[in-house]
């Protein structure tokens, strides 16, 4: 989820967020249509940036169903893949999504995501880096730590989840749940002396387990163990 970034997140009644807006309606209405959807946690949602919702990345369905629920402005990330392609990759382009290639590091990107947030904007980051093939929480990545640190900017944990069964609960005529939960904000303390890296993944540790409490015992993957099962679903 770059253009003027000093109206980019207000309800400023320019072309671009109308746009924005109808493509969020356009995009709800449809997910609706396909699954009953259930949104909990929006009011711990901060309405300016800079932001990093960190979430979780259980299907190609994740990123519609998360931006079409907020009310701020934000910027996505998407893989290169789709950059090219003749439909999804216009429509990435015509919210200002940021294109990255997974499974390595792509600099550039994450210079590009640290300069919005240095002006204000709310970005969407999975630190899994990709795609779930389990259907649980994998090993977070320290990208969302090191941005958070480098630019100040809170954190807030979002998850989604049941978007995974919408295909296949339409072929018997059903329609799934989708549920998103948005935790609440949270800042990571400034890096001390000493390995900075032993730091960073103990922050980014800290991050997953955070997603890790807003979702049923199910979806926590590797992080199940470390999280108590009464702590499932609990927007905060």
């Amino acid at each position: 989820m770059a253009g003027v970034l000093s109206t980019q997140y207000s309800y400023h009644f320019t072309r671009r967020n109308l746009y924005y807006r109808f493509l969020q309606w356009t995009i709800r209405l449809l997910i609706t249509l396909l699954a009953r959807l259930r949104v909990e946690g929006l009011e711990n949602l901060p309405r300016r940036g800079p932001l990093i919702l960190v979430t979780n990345h259980l299907h190609w369905l994740d990123p519609p169903v998360i931006f079409c629920v907020l009310p701020v402005r934000t910027t996505v990330l998407a893989a290169e893949k789709w950059e090219a392609h003749p439909i999804v990759g216009r429509l990435f382009k015509s919210i200002n999504a940021v294109f990255i290639r997974r499974g390595e590091a792509d600099i550039g990107a994450l210079r590009k995501v640290q300069r919005l947030l240095e002006q204000g904007a709310i970005v969407g980051i999975a630190p899994e880096g990709t795609r779930s093939k389990t259907g649980g929480l994998q090993h977070g990545k320290g990208g969302a730590a090191l941005l958070a640190l480098r630019t100040g900017a809170a954190l807030v944990p979002v998850v989604a989840y049941g978007q995974e069964k919408v295909f296949r609960e339409l072929r018997h005529l059903r329609r799934a749940e989708i549920v998103v939960r948005v935790g609440k904000p949270f800042k990571l303390p400034p890096l001390q002396e000493g390995n900075q890296s032993r730091q960073i993944d103990a922050m980014t540790e800290d991050i997953m387990l955070r997603i890790a409490r807003l979702l049923p015992p199910e979806y926590r993957g590797v992080y199940r163990d470390k999280v108590p099962e009464d702590a499932a679903g609990t927007p905060s």
